[in-house]
């Protein structure tokens, strides 16, 4: 359907208070269904011990999601409003659903666009999430970042920014 067939056309009206919560406590019963998903993918039977281990559950959203890891790092930096917090816990689900890569990456990407203090602290926090789940996190971080710049991947001001917030971080 058209946009005009949905909305009228001219400015948005603004949303009530009401609908903004709504919507957030949707987000928020979500994101606490896909925390299930993925803290619960491997559940081991507890009844038979020679069973053997069943695989992980895919969770299809993330998997379809993980392409897109840069993007939804850069909306999180964008810090607007509540939005910004459940993107940041759905990159920590992401990290902690995807191989290790997917996080090194996100912390990368955050490393390396952060351009505020605030934005910088995001990074932070995300490796606190990540680091009890994924032993060696902040090496691995270390070595994608050192891979980014060796393989020429980074324009010259991405890679002075990452210095930058690299050298805030120490």
């Amino acid at each position: 359907m058209p946009a005009s067939v949905i909305t009228p056309p001219g400015p948005p009206p603004p949303l009530h208070d009401g609908v903004r919560e709504s919507c957030d406590r949707i987000i928020q019963l979500l994101l606490l269904n896909l925390q299930k998903l993925v803290f619960n993918r491997s559940s081991p039977n507890l009844n038979d011990s020679s069973a053997p281990p069943a695989a992980p559950r895919p969770v299809p959203f993330l998997d379809a999601l993980k392409p897109h890891l840069r993007d939804l790092c850069l909306e999180t930096l964008r810090l607007e409003r509540k939005r910004f917090l459940w993107q940041h816990q759905l990159l920590g689900l992401l990290g902690v659903y995807s191989p290790p890569n997917c996080a090194t990456d996100a912390l990368f990407f955050l490393l390396s666009l952060a351009r505020t203090p605030e934005e910088l602290a995001l990074a932070p926090q995300l490796y606190a999430l990540l680091s009890s789940c994924l032993p060696d996190l902040l090496p691995a971080t270390v070595a994608a970042c050192v891979c980014q710049i060796h393989a020429g991947r980074l324009p010259e001001p991405q890679i002075a920014q990452l210095c930058r917030n690299l050298a805030l971080l120490v």
